[in-house]
């Protein structure tokens, strides 16, 4: 998710491990077209399966930690009420109605940039800018 642009890169998965966290980097290069021409900052909470000790990075994306406990600086935690709307006190049958969903929920997001950058833009947050 970019503050700046509103632009946002969603990816639904039932776990977690650095295995997936590096494919899912991977997956994100691609859809996002970073490499020489296009570096993006992701911005990550401490995680231990964001841990870069062996990871392997794809070129043009480089990782910024957050100090520990400090989610209010992480403009992605904003975006979780607007994720969780449709559920909110409603109840899924089972893990598949939930995951769609969400990614219904998602997919709608990905083409609300105004509504994301409002949330999400910080006043602190940096302009995006433009090496041309």
């Amino acid at each position: 998710m970019s503050p700046a642009s509103g632009e946002t890169f969603w990816y639904l998965h039932d776990g977690v491990s650095k295995p997936f966290f590096e494919a899912l980097l991977a997956t994100f290069a691609r859809e996002a077209n970073a490499g020489r021409e296009r570096t993006i900052v992701l911005v990550l909470d401490n995680a231990g399966w964001h841990s870069e000790a062996g990871l392997k990075l794809p070129e043009g994306v480089r990782l910024v930690f957050l100090p520990p406990y400090t989610p209010e600086l992480q403009p992605a935690e904003t975006l979780w009420a607007l994720v969780d709307e449709p559920i909110i006190n409603k109840h899924a049958a089972d893990l598949k109605e939930l995951n769609d969903i969400i990614a219904a929920r998602c997919v709608a997001l990905a083409n609300e940039r105004g509504t994301i950058k409002s949330r999400a833009g910080f006043h602190w947050w940096p302009e995006i800018a433009n090496a041309k």
